[in-house]
């Protein structure tokens, strides 16, 4: 078995936000653009490096996080930029992959939509998957999947391999035993904002405020 360590981090944004009507991620929340909410997670905790995929808008999302970060430091933080990201989010691990191939024994690939994940559950993640013998991990709130998940290096190749947006899914649903999965107290794992009635939504799934 190869080392889990050290775990790159992933942040999927490259979509295009259909049933938004608006770039998700540039969307104002009462600390910051909501694409600022995972990087920060993903920065305060345990990833080694933390990569951001971004495709439609991408210039003007990196605009406006230059503009309102001066200090998100670069040495562990790296935009990606994916052109043909309306091929999905297959084309978004792709990239990165690439990016990260013999670098990094696991990744942990986190949606950009899901504002409400922090650094504890990250944290949470990390500490038990390198202490299991499972090569996938994922987390759950009441028996239900969530994200984000972390894959090790022994699945990379497949992840090479999926296509338009089932992202891994189907991986997933094929190796059963080799997944570990975490139930968690905190619905933020299976929470993601996809329309503007889900961000109201949010104030009744957690404290947390947005």
């Amino acid at each position: 078995m190869a080392s889990k360590k050290p775990t790159a981090g992933m942040i999927l944004a490259a979509g295009v936000s259909k049933r938004f009507g608006t770039s998700k991620q540039l969307l104002k929340l009462s600390k910051g653009y909501m694409i600022e909410y995972v990087i920060r997670a993903c920065l305060a905790s345990e990833l080694n490096k933390i990569y951001v995929i971004l495709g439609h808008h991408h210039k003007e999302i990196l605009k406006a996080l230059s503009e309102n970060n001066k200090s998100f430091p670069t040495n562990q933080l790296e935009f990606l930029i994916n052109p043909q990201y309306r091929r999905g989010m297959s084309s978004s691990i792709h990239i990165g992959l690439t990016s990260i191939k013999n670098t990094f024994g696991s990744v942990m690939f986190l949606l950009a939509d899901q504002p409400l994940v922090d650094s504890g559950l990250i944290n949470l993640m990390l500490k038990r998957y390198y202490c299991s013998n499972k090569e996938i991990c994922v987390p759950t709130y009441k028996g239900k999947r969530g994200n984000p998940t972390i894959f090790s290096s022994e699945y990379f190749s497949h992840l090479e391999n999926v296509k338009g947006d089932s992202g891994g899914k189907d991986i997933i649903m094929a190796h059963p035993e080799d997944v570990l999965m975490i139930e968690t107290d905190s619905p933020a794992c299976v929470f993601d904002i996809d329309t503007p009635n889900d961000l109201m939504a949010s104030k009744k799934v957690s404290s947390t405020a947005l």
